[in-house]
């Protein structure tokens, strides 16, 4: 059976008001939204692809090739990252990003390791 409410209708001029507010939060939050992205951007450069991909990523721990990575971001990686893995910045996530490139994987809250050998970066989510 259903429930008859003894509450009245809400006021036209109540209803006005929450629908303002809801437009006013929704453009706060839009525009918060794309502070953020112009940030990332800013901070992760050609390598937003990659964070975007690492951040919307459930598990703790992704694990990507080169070749996965090159085509991620649409251009192949550096010669020193194949060579180098001071390239990855093996600083942890909670320091801020030295590199362009570890920018994209440190917002995302992950420390990349690589194995240069299997040309293979495992991404952990950082405690």
């Amino acid at each position: 059976p259903c429930r008859t409410s003894s509450r009245s209708a809400p006021s036209p001029a109540l209803v006005r008001r929450t629908r303002r507010r809801t437009r006013t939060a929704d453009r706060s939050l839009l525009s918060l939204s794309r502070m953020v992205t112009d940030l990332v951007r800013g901070h992760a450069g050609e390598y937003q692809r990659l964070y975007v991909y690492l951040r919307d990523r459930y598990a703790n721990c992704v694990v990507l090739t080169f070749a996965q990575i090159e085509d991620l971001l649409g251009f192949v990686l550096p010669e020193p990252a194949r060579r180098e893995a001071e390239w990855w910045g093996l600083g942890d996530a909670s320091s801020a990003p030295h590199s362009e490139q570890s920018a994209s994987w440190t917002l995302a809250s992950r420390t990349a390791t690589v194995n240069l050998a299997a040309q293979r970066v495992v991404f952990e989510r950082a405690p």
